[in-house]
């Protein structure tokens, strides 16, 4: 059992070490929220799951710390993707089509 903690805890860490390259080598704001968010969830469950190995006694409160990581990390990222297309922000898509303002605008029109 300790050499699956371990395991898990080592695939964790190298989870967050890719993220962290990714944030730092991604070109804008949209493909940093990505990297800064898709990867540290999957990092931050291998490391719950290695202590639920290490320490089976902890399991019930590390799979609600871990429910909770699922739950809140993707939708926090994708409001601070949402705000910044809001604000305006650049992002780095060559085609000139924007898929939430053209969805915006359809929601608005329904609206009223």
């Amino acid at each position: 059992m300790t050499l699956f903690g371990f395991l898990f805890i080592t695939l964790g860490i190298t989870s967050f070490l890719i993220s962290a390259i990714g944030l730092l080598r991604m070109p804008d704001l949209y493909s940093r929220i990505h990297a800064g968010a898709k990867s540290p969830t999957l990092a931050t469950l291998f490391i719950v799951l290695g202590a639920i190995f290490l320490e089976p006694a902890w399991a019930p409160k590390l799979l609600l710390l871990a429910f909770f990581i699922l739950a809140t990390n993707p939708l926090s990222s994708s409001v601070i993707a949402r705000a910044s297309h809001k604000a305006d922000l650049p992002y780095l898509d060559t085609s000139g089509v924007d898929g939430l303002k053209a969805y915006d605008e359809d929601a608005s029109k329904g609206e009223k």
